[in-house]
């Protein structure tokens, strides 16, 4: 096995894009991943989609984005794995050149989700729970996080008002990313304010939406300082895990099973712990899955994840900064792009290059991609090139 590294970033902003299809997105972000990396050309390309077929009318987007960015002849494909498509395609894409097959592989992220009315959007959204026994049933992922919210808050005696410092801090943070949607701070009186959805899940608890694409180029970690000079990022760990569909067939619906697998399993691999992680990019696709995720990663206790928070200990000052561009909730969420995002922003603070939302000294990066309500997990951890 070899060593991997990113050598190339490339992002779209997040936003409602009516003059730009899904194929100029992804190039998009794909022309400027190759532009950051210094390369003209590639072995494969893996693009992480959920939604193109439904919502677009487009599937075959390996090929498509290729050939339209000037790659055709090279193997590319899609990989769908619910809002974990991102990191997914990044895994298969670090296990191609890892395993020798390929020296130069792109990786992106893309998905357009807003040229649909929101009925639609959420039909195809739900269709990452189960089925014969969720969704037929009328469940949406507003629902089902809320029944999962309200439980945690059962258990654990807290309230809604508890969760409010995730969304805060998400937005804080995205005030200085100028790729984010929602480039605005709140305040913890506008989130008891917002409007309910799912009770207890109100606005101001969920992602949203948008349309965006990212990328990035990886190499074989002994050709990195042939492309780029002190601008190299290596992955560390590359781990995946998964658990059931449906909440109901879990043991405890309140522990993340394949977020802790995953993310063990990547500790495992890079040779570190929680403790020496410099920041999380989490799946923040709603406030409980925020708290549920730090738990089962190993930042807080059972139970103690709305603490984490409230103490401070998740903003850029404190022990274990997410969300440092503005996570999904503020930056936005467009789904099979979400898992590159993410990459991409642990790329930047590693490299120092984050701007005013840089953490300090940072050096081991960890990024989290979540299909579903917690069935597919994908854990990469980085690491700054000296």
């Amino acid at each position: 096995m070899r060593d991997v590294s990113i050598i190339g970033i490339g992002q779209t902003e997040v936003a409602e894009h009516w003059d730009r299809s899904l194929r100029h997105l992804a190039g998009d972000a794909v022309l400027a991943a190759m532009q950051n990396a210094g390369v003209e050309t590639a072995d494969a390309l893996y693009v992480g989609n959920m939604l193109s077929g439904l919502l677009t009318g487009q599937e075959h987007l390996g090929a498509l984005i290729a050939d339209f960015v000037g790659l055709r002849g090279i193997e590319a494909v899609k990989v769908e794995a619910a809002c974990g498509s991102g990191a997914a395609a990044l895994r298969l894409g670090y296990a191609a050149v890892a395993g020798g097959l390929h020296d130069v592989v792109i990786v992106a992220g893309v998905e357009k989700m807003t040229d649909t009315v929101n009925a639609e959007t959420t039909t195809g959204l739900v269709m990452a729970a189960d089925a014969d026994y969720e969704s037929i049933h009328g469940l949406t992922f507003v629902s089902i996080n809320a029944l999962l919210m309200r439980r945690y808050m059962h258990e654990y005696g807290v309230g809604h008002a508890d969760f409010a410092p995730f969304s805060v801090n998400a937005h804080r943070n995205a005030v200085g990313n100028p790729y984010a949607m929602f480039r605005r701070p709140i305040t913890v009186e506008q989130f008891g304010r917002a409007r309910m959805i799912s009770d207890p899940i109100n606005l101001l608890d969920s992602s949203g939406i948008g349309d965006g694409a990212a990328a990035v180029v990886l190499v074989p970690a002994s050709m990195a300082k042939e492309y780029t000079n002190g601008r190299a990022v290596r992955i560390l760990a590359s781990s995946m895990a998964t658990d059931a569909v449906a909440v109901h067939d879990r043991p405890d619906p309140l522990w993340l099973s394949a977020v802790e697998a995953s993310a063990f399993k990547a500790y495992q691999q890079a040779g570190v712990g929680p403790r020496d992680i410099d920041l999380f990019e989490l799946h923040d696709a709603f406030t409980i899955m925020s708290a549920l995720s730090l738990e089962a990663s190993g930042f807080a206790e059972r139970g103690r994840g709305v603490w984490l928070a409230e103490a401070g200990e998740i903003t850029r000052e404190g022990r274990i900064p997410i969300c440092t561009m503005g996570g999904l909730k503020a930056r936005g969420h467009p789904v099979g792009a979400t898992g590159i995002y993410q990459i991409v922003e642990v790329v930047q603070q590693l490299r120092g290059k984050a701007g005013v939302n840089q953490i300090g000294n940072a050096r081991l990066g960890m990024a989290q991609n979540i299909g579903g309500s917690g069935a597919t997990v994908i854990t990469h951890i980085l690491e700054a090139e000296a």
